[in-house]
Formats: C-alpha cells, sequence, structure tokens
C-alpha cells in the first residue's frame, strides 16, 4: 500500500448518555493527517447517522478507507455498515478485537422492550459475518462492506503497525477519550 494512502477510523468514548466520537485520518505511513468530532446517544440509535455526519463535515476525497472501532458503539448503538458505505461511498469495516459468539445474548439482555431489542437484532443481523484476520501475533476480527474480504484484510494489516489495533482506530479511541475527559 502506498505511504500516503488515508483512512479514516471512528472510535467512541462514553459516559452517562452522551458518547463522544473521534475520527482520525491517518496515512499508511503512520501520519496523522486530520481529525473530526461527534456525538450519539449512549443506549440509542444515532450512531450510523452520527458517522454519516462525520464523514461529510470532513469533506475529505482523499479517504480511501472508514474503520470503525466495532459494531455497536455506545451501549448497543448499532452501526449499519451497509448504509454507511452507501451514504460515504467509503469501503466501510467494522474491527473489533476480541473473539465472542456475537451481540444478540447481550442486546437481548440489555433491553426490556421487545421493539427495542427486534429492532437492534434486525440492523445486527445485517451485517456481513465477522472473519478473523492475522495481524502479527493477535487476530483481528472485520466485517466489510465495499470491498472484499482480502482486500479488507490487507487495509488491516496495512494500517496496523504493532499492538493489534490499526493506527486509526488506536489515534481515535485515544482523541476520543480525551474529549470525554475535558467534558
Amino acid at each position: 500500500m502506498k505511504a500516503g494512502a488515508r483512512a479514516l477510523g471512528v472510535a467512541e468514548s462514553y459516559r452517562d448518555e452522551t458518547s463522544r466520537l473521534a475520527g482520525t485520518v491517518v496515512r499508511a505511513s503512520r501520519v496523522v493527517d486530520g481529525f473530526v468530532f461527534g456525538r450519539c446517544t449512549v443506549g440509542g440509535t444515532d450512531a450510523t447517522d452520527a458517522v454519516c455526519e462525520m464523514v461529510a463535515r470532513l469533506d475529505r476525497e482523499d479517504v480511501r478507507w472508514l474503520l470503525l472501532a466495532g459494531i455497536a458503539p455506545a451501549w448497543f448503538n448499532v452501526l449499519d455498515l451497509r448504509r454507511i458505505h452507501d451514504r460515504t461511498g467509503l469501503p466501510t469495516l467494522s474491527v473489533s478485537f476480541e473473539a465472542s459468539p456475537g451481540l444478540g445474548p447481550a442486546i437481548r439482555e440489555a433491553f426490556d422492550d421487545p421493539a427495542t431489542v427486534r429492532d437492534r437484532l434486525d440492523t445486527y443481523r445485517a451485517q456481513p459475518d465477522r472473519r478473523p484476520v492475522s495481524v502479527g501475533d493477535d487476530t483481528l476480527y472485520v466485517r466489510a462492506v465495499g470491498v472484499d474480504d482480502d482486500r479488507a484484510a490487507e487495509v488491516v494489516r496495512a494500517f496496523t503497525p504493532e499492538g493489534g489495533r490499526p493506527e486509526p482506530l488506536r489515534v481515535a479511541r485515544l482523541a476520543a477519550r480525551g474529549l470525554l475527559d475535558a467534558d
């Protein structure tokens, strides 16, 4: 991958009812090249729109990929990867860092309202399956829309120099935590 290729990583940090989202543009050479920030509701259903709005505000035609930390930020505010891809035009990759049996049981346990559970599960189940991607000694789990699984793995590896977390997501997570601490 060319050193100047850019990815936008979006991660979140939350406390109470608002989650702070941070987006970081990082070149494949590891140079940080921009930031964008947003918010979504903890336990809400607005994370997909928040991510799309962040990409629109960033307005960077040089960003080639969108990497998202997980699939359900802010306490099961489930992201719709296909909708994000359709609205942004960017290949969209959700990266998670641990093996799991899936979020179905946790969503059912977290919400009492059957309609809320059904809506979140419908969105969650509509997403592509996670695929394991080996990066050094670590295994990441990637869902991809707008790019095939092999290319998604290539992108994740290219942006992960060490430590098992792609650099755009690592820096975005640090920025989101900093925002939360500043509030």
